[in-house]
């Protein structure tokens, strides 16, 4: 089957949650089926790896723009049915490159991953669209958390066109996948219509975890801290102004020389004033910093879908300490496969217990190894996730062409 796979998120690295989902989907895709990946990319176009040119029919690559409300398209879309984001970051040179390479051969199905890549339904003419991880989560909460009524009024009304235009577009696909039972819920009660949505959760291929694993037990440093995350998405910069400010106090007054390694892209964002944390940016290999860590923190508060960054920790054999909206989506128990927690005070609590007592987090690490093994190894996820392509291109699902 030829499959052309649209990416808001250009993969390769995959350095971060969004492009290794999408590079764990396109190593299950390329073993069953012709694909080509038309992507946008941030910054000078880089070059594949060698074996992805050969894994891939074709690698097209766009220049990305992102949103600016500054600009007049943005300004405008204040007046349009149609989200502003949406407006003001569409580029003509995507839909002409969609349109370009449908029109070069018969291709069965179109996967646009995430809502960024929906936009561009009307390209694709009648070949059949599966719309791949949508998520609402960061936009529905946006609107509830919203404080100040000027403040609840514009984001009522930005989810209320928001949702319209989601009604529109996803009637679209013949079918939309979701990261987590979470999302499938928000999503169904967010569309008028019932739409076929299913679940694919998260998944990474633990094969590429062993060697790092291995390493992180012979070098672990016992009192590192880490997150990985780009502080330029909100809800991981929230956590870290969060946890810098309000927890990591908490810990260094019981561990004087615990410190927090941040990677990802830092954006400049300022953080609270706090000894002990270091930023790296981006790193070649985050795999090796999350294997010697004595714990992986994820005080995440805000957000959908599931983190991967968790599963990432759990393969790595490096305990985890979340909230619970962190770990929302994910089957894990406190006190089984990682460690929950939503106030500051108990955050704090549990990551120093883990600091003291290295024992209970090599047995916590364990237990989360086997089940990212039973549940949440490509070898468990991929096989779901192809059939439900087979099932798009054959004619599965509904779809709508007004």
């Amino acid at each position: 089957m030829r499959i052309l796979f649209l990416s808001r998120w250009y993969p390769f690295p995959p350095s971060n949650g969004s492009k290794l989902r999408i590079f764990n989907l396109l190593q299950g895709l390329t073993r069953c089926h012709q694909v080509t990946l038309l992507s946008f990319c941030e910054g000078p176009v880089s070059p594949p790896p060698p074996l992805w040119q050969e894994r891939l029919q074709a690698i097209h690559q766009v220049p990305y723009r992102p949103f600016d409300p500054r600009r007049w398209r943005a300004r405008l879309g204040l007046l349009s049915p149609r989200p502003r984001s949406v407006l003001d970051t569409f580029s003509p040179a995507m839909d002409q490159a969609i349109r370009q390479e449908l029109a070069t051969g018969d291709y069965d199905l179109v996967i646009a991953s995430q809502i960024d890549m929906a936009a561009y339904r009307d390209s694709f003419g009648p070949v059949p669209a599966l719309l791949e991880e949508v998520e609402v989560g960061v936009m529905y909460e946006h609107m509830a958390r919203a404080e100040g009524w000027r403040r609840r009024l514009r984001a009522r009304l930005t989810w209320a066109k928001y949702r319209r235009y989601l009604n529109g577009l996803c009637r679209r696909f013949r079918l939309c996948t979701v990261a987590s039972a979470e999302e499938q819920r928000l999503l169904a009660q967010t569309l008028t219509a019932a739409l076929p949505i299913e679940v694919v959760p998260n998944c990474i291929d633990l094969a590429d975890y062993g060697e790092a694993a291995s390493d992180g037990l012979r070098h672990r440093e016992p009192h590192t801290l880490i997150f990985t995350g780009s502080l330029t998405f909100e809800p991981n910069y929230d956590a870290m102004v969060w946890f810098v400010g309000e927890i990591l106090p908490r810990i260094r007054q019981a561990v004087p020389d615990a410190r927090l390694v941040i990677t990802g892209d830092h954006g400049d964002r300022p953080l609270p004033a706090t000894p002990g944390v270091v930023r790296t940016g981006m790193v070649d290999d985050v795999r090796t910093r999350i294997a010697r860590a004595a714990v992986s923190v994820v005080p995440i508060r805000a957000g959908g879908g599931t983190r991967l960054k968790i599963l990432e920790a759990m393969a790595l054999q490096t305990p985890v300490v979340s909230t619970r909206k962190g770990a929302e989506g994910l089957a894990v128990a406190h006190g089984r496969e990682l460690l929950l927690a939503d106030t500051p005070q108990a955050f704090a609590e549990q990551v120093i217990a883990l600091l003291r007592q290295p024992d209970q987090g090599r047995t916590l690490a364990a237990h989360a190894y086997r089940h990212v093994r039973a549940t949440y190894d490509t070898a468990v996820v991929l096989p779901r996730f192809l059939s439900l392509v087979e099932q798009a291109a054959q004619g599965g699902g509904r779809e709508s062409h007004r």
